[in-house]
């Protein structure tokens, strides 16, 4: 068996972290479809499998094995101990245990939940906006975020219209 990645054959899809990834994307392109990896972090993570690895960014990530998924894995859940800056991570100083995490898929999804009950329960000025469904992050609300029956400015031809077909409606009732 051929130890060159790119000479292997290319799987079609291949599970990382509980995402389905199409196994011909390279792979600096192919992490940042999994939730809590972006750009620069999956670059960061590309130049870790390069450096100890000899993994180019540019292999589909179809081309790995399964023990090279399974260090990249490690990787991703453990960048600190790679040489990944804290700066990169996700949660930096994590409430709980003080430590740098990188959380991705459902276990990021669950502890931003998380985040805002305790927001709401605190009840800070974030967690109240949460509770209103109100912008967070010091955004306008004058003019957008508006929910519900708002209507918008209406052009003079489409109130004419709206007239006139009223006007029509009732004549028809009169008959």
């Amino acid at each position: 068996m051929p130890t060159n990645p790119q000479a292997r054959e290319i799987s079609e899809i291949v599970r990382i972290k509980g995402r389905d990834i199409k196994g011909n994307l390279p792979i600096r392109r192919a992490l940042p479809l999994i939730k809590g990896i972006g750009i620069n972090f999956a670059y960061a993570i590309c130049y870790v499998l390069n450096k100890n690895f000899g993994i180019s960014k540019n292999a589909p990530i179809g081309s790995l094995s399964a023990e090279q998924i399974k260090k990249l894995e490690e990787i991703i859940d453990n960048p600190t101990s790679f040489g990944i800056p804290s700066f990169l991570v996700n949660r930096r100083k994590e409430l709980n245990t003080g430590k740098d995490l990188h959380l991705t898929g459902e276990d990021l999804t669950l502890k931003v939940k998380m985040d805002i009950e305790r927001e709401k329960q605190l009840n800070t000025w974030r967690g109240f906006r949460h509770m209103f469904g109100q912008k967070v992050r010091g955004q306008r609300t004058r003019t957008t975020g508006r929910t519900g029956m708002t209507i918008g400015v209406m052009k003079k031809t489409v109130l004419e219209k709206m007239k006139a077909s009223e006007k029509e409606g009732k004549k028809e009732e009169k008959k």
